[in-house]
């Protein structure tokens, strides 16, 4: 019984997967090709759920300080999930029974992406926090690294299984298919929830202890001032920045330096996701436990600077092979850095906080991304209009600022050392810390 819950718990990771492998791949296409809708229109609706990223603090705080029934992580999981089903079928629904660029289909549209994400970073910053609760010491890395590689599962698996039933298309077959998926999610995600979360004394008076300070106390009291929290999500947002930048940009890369043709370039994403998921098993099963997740944080790091200097002289080479042989090798200084932040993320949390400041890892994460997306093709860009179109040089000054930003990080990453965060110091000598004038005198024993 006890592997069973174990097993359960994959239920909303691979749930997540399959969401974005429908949202991010099937929608996102059909709502550009078959119905016609401008790309424009679709990128706006997409960057919805990434602009309410800040809403993770707010809601992990929620999630820690509000419990519901008794209950701090299964119901917001449930909840979200609903969200995600609910909106997504929905938006399905829409696209199809209402004329496209209406006002009625706009407007309802708009609402639906804003419910998906705010269901989204809901049921995803719970789950991270569930995790926290229920896992500790050694058992975190390996739980936090295969929830992250069953997500992968679902989205390597939800894009193969969505392009088999999908073939033919039709709106009826993809209102079907969508309707079936949106109702397992949900149900996997309750499965896999349900009867998880522990039931403490230790974690009811957690609670409390988090009801103390309200929301804009614990960010004025716990957050900003604390050095180490500032300096965790500066080095987790440069390693995002640094890794994920290059996402919209390999494939072009590979076309356009290498003369790969798109059969080739297509099959990147596979070579890259293949070198992320092995890393992660190694990191989450052997690394991180006996090397530390700061030493195997700093190994992925400066493999994907080295990598991005090297993608630069397979250019130079025009060395397809060399390329791909670079891609995995970057999909494992990718996983390698994930499941490192993720573990040092969650080592980091408390128990009264962990909802909280797992919401700003996410946050840290998302805005990294979105930094990432929009500087690597603006600054691409940019080169080629001033270059005359040169690709080497677009790409290569890209690929040479992100290494740079990933050996910054690094530097960053040895003055690291969040158990001398002020929140870990006042918990361990059983200290509250208070809002405003009342910090120097709860933190005074500390100094």
């Amino acid at each position: 019984m006890g592997m069973l819950r174990y097993l359960r718990l994959a239920g909303f990771p691979v749930s997540l997967g399959l969401t974005s492998a429908l949202v991010g791949g099937t929608l996102n296409r059909v709502m550009i090709v078959e119905t016609g809708l401008p790309a424009s229109f679709v990128g706006m609706l997409f960057a919805i759920p990434l602009l309410m990223s800040p809403l993770r603090v707010w809601l992990g705080y929620m999630s820690d300080a509000h419990p519901l029934r008794g209950l701090r992580r299964e119901p917001y999981i449930v909840l979200g999930a609903a969200l995600i089903a609910g909106a997504v079928s929905a938006t399905t629904l829409a696209l199809f029974h209402l004329p496209p660029l209406s006002l009625p289909m706009v407007a309802l549209t708009v609402l639906l992406f804003a419910a998906y994400g705010l269901g989204k970073n809901l049921a995803s910053n719970t789950f991270e926090a569930l995790l926290a609760d229920k896992f500790k010491g050694d058992q975190r890395p390996r739980a936090v690294t295969l929830s992250k590689i069953a997500m992968f599962g679902g989205i390597i698996g939800g894009s193969l299984l969505l392009g088999r039933l999908l073939d033919p298309f039709s709106p009826e077959r993809m209102t079907l298919i969508v309707l079936t998926a949106m109702a397992i999610v949900f149900l996997a995600s309750t499965f896999g929830s349900l009867r998880q979360e522990p039931r403490e004394a230790a974690l009811r008076e957690a609670s409390e202890k988090a009801r103390s300070l309200s929301f804009a106390d614990a960010i004025q009291t716990l957050i900003l001032p604390d050095p180490q929290v500032r300096r965790f999500f500066t080095v987790v947002m440069l390693v995002v920045i640094g890794t994920l930048t290059q996402d919209v940009l390999l494939e072009p890369y590979g076309a356009l330096a290498l003369g790969m043709s798109v059969g080739q370039t297509a099959r990147l994403i596979a070579f890259w996701g293949s070198g992320a998921v092995l890393a992660m098993m190694l990191a989450g099963m052997v690394l991180i436990r006996r090397l530390g997740y700061h030493r195997v944080l700093r190994i992925g790091v400066l493999t994907g600077a080295a990598v991005f200097f090297g993608l630069i002289l397979a250019g130079l080479l025009k060395s397809p092979i060399l390329f791909v042989i670079l891609v995995f090798a970057l999909g494992v200084s990718t996983g390698l850095s994930a499941a490192s932040m993720l573990t040092a993320a969650i080592e980091f949390t408390t128990p009264a906080r962990a909802g909280l400041l797992l919401g700003l890892w996410g946050l840290a994460h998302e805005l990294g991304q979105a930094i990432g997306s929009l500087m690597g093709g603006a600054v691409v860009d940019l080169m080629r209009a001033l270059t005359g179109g040169d690709i080497l040089a677009s790409y290569g000054i890209v690929f040479a600022a992100e290494a740079m930003l990933l050996l910054l990080a690094v530097r960053l990453a040895r003055g690291l050392n969040l158990r001398e965060s002020a929140i870990f110091r006042a918990e361990a000598h059983g200290l509250s810390l208070q809002p405003a004038s009342a910090t120097s005198d709860s933190l005074a024993p500390l100094a």
